[in-house]
């Protein structure tokens, strides 16, 4: 361990990308911390104490508690990234923008600064609805969240967050361009590690005052170790389709005639169904919370986290965003349109449309085992949290993401090692070939 950061130090360009990325989430963190203008904080953190479980729990917690303190990166970088799922679900439903993406790099820019657009319109929108809803705020004192609630508090409250908002998106932008790992889910990441803390001592408060025994504490641990566990092992995991490429010969020599594979993850849309559920399954709650309608207040209490209803319909929806964004990332015809073209080919399949028919039996297959262990993640910490009252963000969503961006940030920076370590064996060879020249030219 200590000799692969000692590697990873030794490469100046890897070392400065790593240095810039701690910059760009310690400007991040700092953010957290730098309060908007309008609202009471003691009050709002009085609030906050009873919103677990709802969608201002869930938002503060992957904003890094930017929501509880009211700062200017409330929104975070959360616009940006319903966004980006917005542009990729647009790719495959709207022929225009699926016209834009295959004119390559051109395309590529042009989408990326539509959603930068999208993303301003977002922010505009969640930052009035927050506004509105803060001004419908009380503590159980009776005390207001806003202090003085009015059109002048909205406009401020817009501008401040969507400025926010755009400052998050650009350093996100930043850290994958010059930094490691991809900058979005970095941001992320870094606000769910900073509540785990407080997390903690919550959960240790709760030992000393006797309300989780020991055991029921390391039993806790063991089990958050088994899901880590098992979410390395699946993330990691694929299916390789063996692919044979036709062999060509050129003149004298011969091409291709190789045989390699074609991996495909058993998680192929990753992290995002959970987060799609999680949201959509905080609404009633949330609602229920500011409208006084028994309707909505039955609602409120059907669906709260650990009822029956909440963990059936929460497990059907994962299983269907998984599925759903799955088709809408992965197409077999255009996978299988791009081997025919290279020559290459999948022994015992005919090419084109029978290869992409059985490329789509096997992607049935992955994601339903997938959607399975999307579900199982997502809903065991969910019956802690109603069992055992731990906090929100020890839960399965969270563990994913930390999980996934982890691995997923390693990997880039293993990638830029072998680079290096094959630059400089590139390198020597280069230098070995032109002694050898210069004493050649000296023999003769």
């Amino acid at each position: 361990m200590f000799e692969a950061i000692a590697n990873v130090l030794k490469i100046p360009d890897l070392r400065n990308r790593i240095l810039f990325t701690l910059a760009m989430l310690a400007v991040y963190r700092l953010g957290i911390f730098i309060p908007a203008p309008g609202v009471d904080r003691i009050a709002l953190s009085e609030f906050f104490a009873d919103t677990q479980g709802t969608l201002f729990g869930m938002y503060n917690m992957f904003s890094g508690g930017a929501l509880e303190q009211f700062s200017v990166f409330v929104l975070g970088i959360m616009p940006y990234i319903s966004a980006s799922i917005i542009m990729q679900l647009g790719q495959v439903v709207v022929p225009r923008i699926e016209r834009i993406k295959a004119e390559g790099q051109s395309g590529t820019k042009k989408i990326n600064q539509y959603t930068r657009y999208l993303t301003i319109g977002i922010a505009i929108i969640q930052s009035f609805a927050i506004s509105f809803s803060l001004e419908q705020m009380k503590t159980l004192g009776g005390t207001d969240v806003v202090i003085d609630a009015g059109w002048g508090f909205r406009l401020m409250t817009v501008l401040t967050m969507t400025a926010g908002s755009c400052f998050v998106m650009w350093l996100g932008e930043q850290i994958t361009d010059r930094g490691v790992g991809q900058g979005a889910s970095l941001i992320i990441t870094a606000g769910i590690i900073a509540a785990m803390p407080a997390g903690a001592r919550n959960l240790l408060q709760k030992v000393s005052i006797g309300e989780l025994s020991l055991l029921t504490t390391v039993l806790l641990f063991g089990f958050m170790f088994l899901v880590t566990a098992a979410i390395v092992y699946v993330e990691r995991g694929q299916y390789r389709v063996p692919v044979q490429y036709a062999k060509r010969v050129v003149g004298r020599k011969v091409y291709g005639g190789q045989s390699t594979f074609l991996p495909l993850k058993v998680n192929v849309s990753g992290v995002i169904p959970p987060i799609f559920a999680s949201s959509l399954m905080m609404f009633p709650a949330t609602i229920g919370a500011f409208v006084p309608h028994p309707l909505f207040e039955a609602l409120s209490t059907a669906f709260l986290p650990g009822t029956w209803v909440y963990n059936v319909t929460y497990i059907v929806l994962i299983i269907g965003f998984t599925f759903f964004y799955t088709a809408v990332t992965f197409n077999p015809v255009d996978v299988a349109d791009n081997l025919r073209k290279h020559g290459g080919f999948v022994p015992g399949i005919r090419p084109g449309k029978q290869t992409a028919e059985f490329l789509d039996r096997i992607l049935m297959r992955l994601t339903t085992g997938g959607a399975i262990y999307l579900a199982v993640v997502c809903i065991l910490p969910t019956v802690l949290v109603s069992a055992y009252g731990v906090p929100f963000y020890f839960g399965g969503t969270s563990l994913l993401i930390i999980v996934g961006v982890c691995m997923q940030t390693v990997a880039q920076i293993e990638g830029h090692l072998l680079t290096q370590h094959y630059d400089g064996i590139s390198e020597k060879k280069s230098r070995g070939g032109r002694r050898k020249l210069q004493t050649q030219n000296q023999q003769k």
